[in-house]
C-alpha cells in the first residue's frame, strides 16, 4: 500500500504523466451531462446576437451602403462583407462564455478543479477538456449562422465550407487564451475586463467596414487583434479569395493556442498540485 502511494505520488510530481493523464474526455463529458440541466436560453442568446447584427445592419444599413471592397480588392455586397465577420464573432462569443465565466466559477466557487486534479486526470487533461468543451459551444453558434449565410446567399464561393475548420480554431485560441486569463481572475468584478477587451476587438476588427478606413498607425493596432485574423481568414474564404497571406492568420491562432495551453497548464498545476 505504502509504495503504491509512493509511486503514485511521484508520477504526480513529475514526467509527463504529472501533467497528463490521456483523458480530457472525460472533463467534456462531465461538462455534457452538467449542461442538461442549464438554460438553453442562455446558451441560445449568444447565437442570436450575431444574427440580429446582419438582419439589422446587412439589410437595414447594406440597401444604403451598397458593395464594398475587401481587403483582396474584391467588391461584395454589404451583408456578405460583414456575414464572415460575424461568424468569426460568433465563434469567439461561444468560446470565452464558456472558457471564462463558466472556468471562473468552476475553478473559485465550485472548487471543481481541485476535485478532478484529486484523481488520475493531469493539469493539461483539465485544460483541454475545458478547452474542447467551450470549442463545441462556438462551433454549434457559428454552425447555425454559417447555415444561415448560405439560406440568404452570403457564402459567395463554394470555400465557404472550410470556414468550419477555421471557425474551430479560432473557437480553440479564444478559448484557451480565454481560460488561462480567467485562471489568474479572484473576485468576479476581474471578469469585467475580459469584456472590456472584446468590445473594442468586435468593433474594429474590420467587422463592419475596411481597414483602410483607419490611419495607418491605427490598422498596426487592429491587425495585433486576434478577432481581426479571424474575421480577413473568413471573409477570405466565404468570397473565395484566396491568397498565401491567409496562411499568417492561421499561424497566428497555431501560437495562440499552444501559448493558451502552455500558460493554462502551468497555472493549474501550481494552483492546485503545487
Amino acid at each position: 500500500m505504502t509504495a503504491a502511494a509512493t509511486t503514485d505520488t511521484s508520477m504526480r510530481t513529475g514526467g509527463v504523466r504529472a501533467l497528463y493523464a490521456g483523458n480530457p474526455g472525460a472533463v467534456v463529458q462531465r461538462g455534457l451531462v452538467a449542461a442538461r440541466s442549464s438554460s438553453w436560453v442562455v446558451v441560445l442568446s449568444g447565437f442570436f446576437e450575431p444574427v440580429l447584427y446582419l438582419a439589422s445592419l446587412g439589410i437595414g444599413l447594406g440597401a444604403l451602403i451598397g458593395d464594398v471592397e475587401t481587403s483582396a480588392g474584391l467588391a461584395v455586397p454589404y451583408a456578405a462583407f460583414i456575414a464572415p465577420a460575424l461568424l468569426a464573432v460568433s465563434a469567439m462569443n461561444g468560446a470565452i462564455y464558456d472558457s471564462t465565466w463558466n472556468v471562473f466559477f468552476k475553478m473559485n466557487y465550485a472548487k471543481l478543479y481541485e476535485a478532478m486534479l484529486a484523481t488520475s486526470l493531469g493539469p493539461l487533461d483539465v485544460a483541454l477538456g475545458e478547452i474542447v468543451y467551450a470549442l463545441l459551444r462556438g462551433l454549434v453558434y457559428a454552425s447555425g449562422f454559417l447555415a444561415i449565410m448560405q439560406v440568404f446567399g452570403l457564402n459567395l464561393a463554394w470555400t465557404a465550407i472550410l470556414a468550419l475548420p477555421a471557425v474551430v480554431m479560432i473557437a480553440f485560441g479564444f478559448a484557451a487564451v480565454g481560460m488561462a486569463v480567467t485562471s489568474y481572475m479572484k473576485v468576479f468584478q476581474q471578469m469585467d475586463l475580459i469584456n472590456f477587451v472584446l468590445l473594442p476587438m468586435f468593433l474594429f476588427s474590420a467587422t463592419f467596414y475596411p481597414i483602410t478606413v483607419y490611419p495607418e498607425w491605427v490598422q498596426v493596432i487592429v491587425q495585433a487583434f486576434p478577432l481581426w485574423h479571424g474575421v480577413e481568414l473568413i471573409r477570405g474564404l466565404t468570397t473565395g479569395a484566396l491568397h498565401p497571406g491567409m496562411l499568417w492568420h492561421v499561424l497566428y491562432y497555431v501560437v495562440m493556442i499552444g501559448l493558451g495551453l502552455v500558460f493554462t497548464t502551468k497555472r493549474l498545476r501550481a494552483l492546485f498540485l503545487g
